[in-house]
């Protein structure tokens, strides 16, 4: 059995992811975009979770920026900020824990009950919607397309990409989705990121299709040398890319997934899910 971190809520030293001095401009002039999943005319039934004498969230180590253990080894990211929000939003801190432990046992640990709740990237399916009860998705990955800065491509991309060169990665979801929905362009496949990122920053290829949050990562890397842009999109699919993030529970635990439900909604209509959000995806994938 792998060694765990428990740690109270209060006692976390949250890692702040800090973007480089060089992405700074492109925030302020292109303006991320925050992604909203919740009607703000929307009226969640405050929950009564007052009988609880803990919430344990169990996540894992290995799912950066979500999940990862800080220069002290201690629980940071995304995940342990979010979950930091939600306890106060229900006024629980005082009983809320993160438990890090191996992927694959995340779903018998919650089964045995030395949980309350997983937040580390669980797939919310039909399969496991027959054993766990989720919460509404609080983040979802959208497909994007980037391309060279003196690019022409605009919208509407499934007219303007038509005979372009489009590298994308080789049997992905991605692949799948640019061949069905923008069946003009001329796809380019890859067996690695790398080569194809090379490949659009040396103007071998027209554009590149992927993960919007993988592509903004690399974006603000050196390796890009502010060389691209992502244009058009963002393009949501269940079909291709499924229903994003959410938190599970037990399914006889439903009514703890509608109270984060009701603290995931204020939290993004608060404001607070948007600067969360930028802290760490400082060039933002939607």
């Amino acid at each position: 059995m792998s060694q765990v971190a428990i740690l109270p809520i209060k006692s976390v030293i949250v890692a702040v992811l800090l973007c480089l001095a060089s992405v700074l401009p492109t925030i302020a002039q292109e303006g991320p975009t925050i992604p909203q999943y919740w009607d703000e005319r929307e009226r969640l039934p405050a929950p009564d979770i007052s009988a609880l004498e803990r919430v344990r969230f169990l996540t894992t180590n290995d799912f950066p920026p979500f999940n990862y253990l800080d220069e002290a080894g201690r629980p940071a990211g995304f995940h342990v900020e979010l979950v930091r929000l939600i306890c106060a939003e229900l006024d629980i801190s005082d009983i809320c824990q993160i438990q890090v432990i191996p992927w694959d046992e995340l779903e018998e640990a919650l089964g045995a009950r030395r949980g309350e709740a997983v937040i580390a990237g669980l797939a919310v399916t039909a399969e496991t919607r027959d054993r766990l009860a989720f919460t509404r998705s609080y983040l979802r990955f959208p497909a994007r397309f980037i391309v060279q800065r003196g690019s022409p491509l605009t919208e509407p991309l499934h007219q303007s990409v038509a005979d372009r060169r489009v590298g994308v990665l080789e049997g992905s979801a991605h692949e799948a989705m640019l061949r069905d929905y923008f069946g003009a362009a001329r796809p380019v496949t890859y067996s690695r990121q790398s080569w194809m990122m090379r490949d659009l920053r040396e103007g071998r290829i027209d554009a590149v299709f992927g993960d919007g949050m993988r592509l903004s990562f690399w974006l603000a890397d050196a390796a890009a040398e502010n060389c691209c842009r992502f244009a058009g999109g963002p393009y949501l699919s269940a079909e291709f890319l499924g229903l994003g993030l959410a938190i599970a529970t037990r399914r006889e635990d439903e009514p703890l997934a509608r109270a984060f439900d009701y603290a995931l909604r204020e939290i993004s209509v608060s404001g607070r899910f948007a600067e969360l959000y930028l802290r760490h995806f400082p060039i933002g994938f939607y």
